[in-house]
């Protein structure tokens, strides 16, 4: 859940992307200075995504893998009309984009059309290949939301208008295109929630019964409670009910391209004596720290510990945050 660079800026800061060899998954990838020095950290991500699409299929079928943002990664150029990554997109059942018509760069305010355009270009190409697009739009005022809703509509997208930057609130809206069918896959769905922050929430059962009010055809939500109580796949399945009787899809959260220091993976002594993996803490979200995801300790700990507990409790998919990740090294080489 981050804001999207200005596209502006982010077209001077791309550099060259390279390789597609999806067949080699990303915990293959050698850890060597010449392997980590090379400028291919679109294609490192790629495959990273792409090993947890396997493993995630794998073990549960229609398992819906989504990654959020980096959307640049569907094509293997600097260019929306550059060559396809054919299974990078074959791996995926879907793509999050955060800010498409508004949040960028503020709340409640329209992102630029140029911005609008240009994220478009990548995303109806995946569309194209038969993926589905899920926007959030953060805006909060009744005629922003009506104005968002149209356009992503119009745009073929599936679309959630959050009131809150901090996903912290079920917004009191019916959601659109409400319906009372049984959502089986991605393409069956009509709308969705999103939801990350759950301390408003007095206990975990007062979060899965607000849940449990409402209509909406899809829920992201994380693993954990706010109080690292995780959900069960019992609580998952409660989830899955919709107010008017009808089942929804419940997805799970992981943050792949950042580290968090209040995750069941943070050792205490990672700040004094980082593992190699661990890079600068993100100035913008306390406790955030980038990851230098090609290397296999820090793959261990997405697909060995955290994708199974995902897994365990029957989610449905994953939604992947900071895909973009790419970026943050681009531009330190």
């Amino acid at each position: 859940m981050r804001k999207i660079l200005s596209v502006l800026t982010v077209l001077f800061l791309f550099s060259s992307c390279g390789k597609d060899e999806n067949d080699e998954t990303y915990s293959d990838i050698d850890d060597t200075p010449s392997a980590k020095s090379s400028d291919d950290y679109r294609g490192f991500m790629r495959d990273f995504v792409t090993s947890i699409s396997k493993k995630g299929k794998a073990a549960l079928p229609g398992f819906a893998v989504i990654p959020q943002n980096g959307i640049q990664l569907v094509t293997t150029g600097d260019e929306p009309d550059s060559p396809l990554a054919e299974q990078y997109l074959a791996a995926i059942d879907g793509h999050g984009q955060e800010d498409i018509f508004y949040g960028s760069p503020s709340d409640n305010k329209a992102t630029s059309n140029f911005d609008t355009e240009w994220l478009r270009a990548y995303l109806d190409r995946s569309k194209a290949k038969g993926n589905v697009i899920l926007c959030t739009d953060y805006c909060s005022s009744d005629d922003k939301i009506k104005d968002s809703r149209k356009k992503n509509a119009e745009a073929g997208y599936l679309s959630y208008q959050a009131i809150e930057r901090n996903l912290n609130v079920i917004p009191n809206y019916s959601p659109e295109n409400e319906n009372a069918d049984d959502i089986k896959s991605l393409k069956d769905a009509k709308n969705f929630l999103y939801i990350l922050e759950l301390s408003d929430f007095a206990s975990k059962d007062a979060f899965i019964s607000a849940v449990c009010n409402t209509n909406f055809d899809v829920l992201i939500t994380d693993l954990f409670f706010y109080d690292n109580n995780a959900f069960t796949a019992e609580d998952v399945d409660r989830m899955r009910q919709k107010k008017n009787g009808g089942k929804r899809m419940v997805i799970c959260y992981m943050s792949i391209g950042e580290a968090e220091d209040y995750r069941f993976y943070w050792q205490s002594d990672w700040k004094n004596n980082p593992p190699e993996f661990l890079d600068e803490e993100n100035p913008d979200w306390d406790g955030n720290y980038k990851v230098k995801y090609w290397i296999s300790s820090w793959q261990d700990i997405i697909l060995n510990q955290y994708l199974p507990k995902i897994l365990d409790a029957r989610y449905d998919g994953v939604y992947l945050d900071i895909i973009d990740a790419f970026e943050y090294y681009e531009d330190e080489d």
